[in-house]
């Protein structure tokens, strides 16, 4: 077994429960055998080191502790748990991803400081623990919301179909709800508000709470469009649905819009679901751009009939 690796998947469970805090995993083993697990459960509650220790108990002494973020070095809502790992004699811990959040960070300083062995990961699964908390790693040190930007097109890279109101199968569809029920909000350009009358609500994917959902641009929205106008430069209005607490946004407009956040630097992810189908004409993934962007992790997988790619502009 990949100790970080079950931390990565412990941390999963506090997924909607923790927000503004990530979610954190953490095992303790010692000689080999699983001796302790746990996971941040809910904010103002135990960290996951702190749950981990517990369940070790004293058997954590002497343990290597593997989390998926850096022990906290600060007292918050809980006590600092760089210094609960230390007064626990655990002896050795491997961290996920570094915190970097001033108020926190330096739990890995700390540890080593108290004769701590003390490792960060790399390779894939340091990447996959950033990647676990990239929106929040982006809302803490950008001061906004993590931008994906997520868009269908035929083969011939067009985003409109005629005579079709959908260019994806409807597995994909499905998965576009399930990234909507997982992020804080969901935003379209003027054009797309008035053409389509999206809801840009999560449906039937048991979806716990709705995203907040806006519409970028100038108004007036039609009367019988209920979405939350954002007029301001797209930076501030980042910045201040940041201060609101969104750490992610999943941006569902065409083009235009599209543009707009890539030439402002805003879009952070591609998500583009390919359908095997042509169009031969209309309009397409983005308008002109600066300069090249250079993408990275660039990834692909089925879904259903269609090809999802993946690709990051900032990676975690």
């Amino acid at each position: 077994m990949n100790f970080l690796e079950r931390a990565i998947e412990l941390a999963e469970r506090g997924r909607g429960t923790t927000q503004p805090n990530p979610v954190v995993g953490a095992v303790l083993v010692r000689d080999g055998e699983l001796v302790g697990e746990g996971w941040h459960e809910r904010k103002g509650e135990a960290h996951a080191e702190v749950n981990a220790l517990a369940a070790a108990g004293d058997r954590a002494r002497g343990s290597t502790l593997f989390v998926t973020l850096e022990p906290c070095a600060h007292t918050g809502s809980t006590p600092p748990c760089a210094q609960a790992v230390i007064d626990a004699g655990v002896a050795k811990v491997v961290v996920g991803a570094k915190d970097p959040d001033p108020n926190a960070a330096g739990g890995l300083e700390q540890l080593r400081a108290a004769g701590v062995e003390a490792e960060l990961a790399d390779g894939e699964l340091g990447f996959r623990a950033r990647q676990q908390i990239e929106a929040w790693l982006t809302w803490v040190t950008k001061r906004r919301p993590f931008v994906t930007y997520k868009v269908a097109m035929t083969l011939d890279g067009r985003l409109t179909l005629p005579g079709s109101r959908w260019i994806s199968g409807e597995e994909s569809r499905t998965l576009v709800h399930e990234l909507r029920a997982a992020s804080d909000a969901v935003a379209v350009g003027m054009g797309t508000a008035r053409i389509d009358r999206p809801t840009l609500t999560a449906r039937g994917v048991g979806a716990p709470k709705q995203p907040r959902r806006l519409v970028f641009g100038s108004g007036p929205l039609p009367e019988d469009v209920d979405l939350e106008l954002r007029s301001g430069p797209l930076n501030e209005e980042l910045g201040l649905l940041a201060g609101e607490e969104v750490q992610s946004l999943l941006l569902e407009g065409g083009p235009t819009l599209a543009t707009a956040f890539a030439r402002a630097g805003l879009i952070d992810k591609l998500l583009v679901f390919v359908a095997p189908k042509l169009a031969g004409s209309g309009p397409t993934l983005f308008g002109e751009l600066d300069e090249p962007v250079k993408l990275r992790r660039f990834d692909t997988r089925t879904i259903g009939e269609d090809v999802l790619l993946t690709a990051y502009v900032n990676e975690p």
